[in-house]
């Protein structure tokens, strides 16, 4: 009999997270798989279309089974943003009340908010089963960061959610090695938390460079950013190295092309036109994932930047393994791990977050490499890729934790 694992996530397909690709292998591997998610409506902050409160709330993906909760949508200001995660959680309560579902597994994929994680846990405490929690966001950290809030009496709140989430899983995984020391470091016993990082999709793969149509097909050097246009991107630095960079004369004219979309864009653009920098930036609508390594083809390099904060200095973007994969050259504005990565690989070159001085320095550099350098990088971006982030080996080592437990016992999990 097949094995049920029921997944919770707040984003899921069509919405582009890792968390679809990971479902799908898992039905591949003869696994039942149920997600119980939202209406989708990220990042754009309205709903898909096609989908809605009364349209399209069962589908079919994939062999995977999608029940989509009431939620309301985020919008592009706080208090729709609040409401959003509010909205998911009572709809979450309500169905783990009344489902009859009957799963061997709880895996909750937990991107912001930690809040999502909650119908999983009480629906793993009522069927006693095991439950797994991927800590891709920390919590209360990013809550802080995002909503700005200080409040100390709000933020204890939130602290204390979190380490009741953390109480009641079986197993937490994190994305990045400094994320098992922060959650240690809130009680909770080391040997219950691993290292389990993520790896790109199979379409990430190094193609033959190529142009596209929306790039110019010209002598630029084109720099790629592709994925959310958010706050904690730290996209802002873009127009600023961008004023440093402009009237200088390189051997090839310097090219920004942001491929995405999320709340931030409108003043990115903003920005870029009040800073008389259209020239050196080229904006280009959200794209399918797949068709994500189309763009580095036809790209010299690829941009990540992280914020300038100590939780992102130990966070490690979904996009730089996307990134690493495609075998491409990297320019990064981060610290920490994000940082190490891309030193131990080297595969590109990196300098302190929010850094415009050093980021400028680090353009013009790689902008003095050869096409033999730059292609070098690439190389040893993807071997660096295949040795830590290998796809085959994480699923494998996530299904030994399956094979691992049955009903449990041990009442300091459920």
């Amino acid at each position: 009999m097949k094995k049920h694992i029921l997944v919770i996530a707040q984003y899921f397909y069509p919405e582009q997270f890792r968390i679809n690709d990971i479902c799908t292998e898992w039905v591949k591997r003869g696994y039942k798989v149920t997600v119980i998610t939202g209406i989708p409506n990220y990042p754009q902050g309205k709903y898909f279309e096609g989908y809605g409160l009364l349209k399209k709330r069962k589908e079919l993906y994939n062999g995977i089974e999608i029940i989509r909760i009431p939620l309301v949508p985020r919008g592009n200001r706080s208090i729709m943003l609040a409401l959003n995660y509010i909205s998911f959680v009572v709809s979450g309560f309500f169905w783990s009340l009344f489902t009859r579902i009957k799963a061997d597994y709880v895996f909750i994929f937990e991107v912001s908010p930690m809040t999502q994680a909650l119908p999983g846990v009480w629906y793993a405490k009522k069927r006693r089963i095991p439950c797994y929690l991927y800590v891709q966001d920390l919590w209360p950290e990013n809550f802080e960061i995002l909503s700005g809030i200080k409040n100390k009496t709000v933020i204890n709140m939130v602290g204390k959610m979190v380490d009741y989430i953390y109480s009641r899983c079986t197993k937490i995984f994190t994305t990045s090695r400094s994320f098992v020391t922060s959650i240690s470091n809130r009680g909770v016993s080391k040997e219950k938390i691993e290292y389990w990082p993520q790896y790109a999709e199979d379409f990430y793969k190094p193609l033959k460079k190529s142009g596209i149509d929306e790039i110019p097909n010209d002598d630029a050097f084109n720099i790629i950013f592709a994925g959310n246009i958010g706050t904690s991107q730290g996209l802002d630095i873009l127009p600023k190295v961008a004023l440093l960079l402009k009237g200088n004369k390189f051997k090839r004219r310097i090219r920004f092309n942001i491929v995405g979309d999320g709340r931030y864009k409108d003043t990115l653009i903003e920005l870029v036109k009040s800073n008389n920098l259209s020239d050196m930036f080229n904006f280009i609508p959200k794209q399918p994932a797949s068709k994500i390594p189309e763009f580095m083809a036809a790209s010299d390099a690829a941009f990540l930047c992280l914020t300038d904060s100590p939780l992102f200095s130990m966070t490690i973007p979904a996009k730089l393994q996307s990134y690493m994969a495609c075998g491409i050259p990297i320019i990064a504005s981060a610290t920490g791990e994000t940082n190490q990565i891309i030193k131990e690989a080297n595969a590109g070159l990196c300098s302190p977050a929010g850094d415009v001085q050093q980021l400028a320095e680090s353009i013009v550099e790689l902008l003095s490499n050869s096409n033999e350098q730059l292609i070098e990088l690439g190389r040893n971006a993807r071997i660096y890729y295949d040795r830590n982030f290998n796809k085959l080996e994480l699923l494998n080592k996530m299904d030994e934790h399956f094979r691992d437990f049955t009903i449990l016992e041990d009442k300091n999990y459920v």
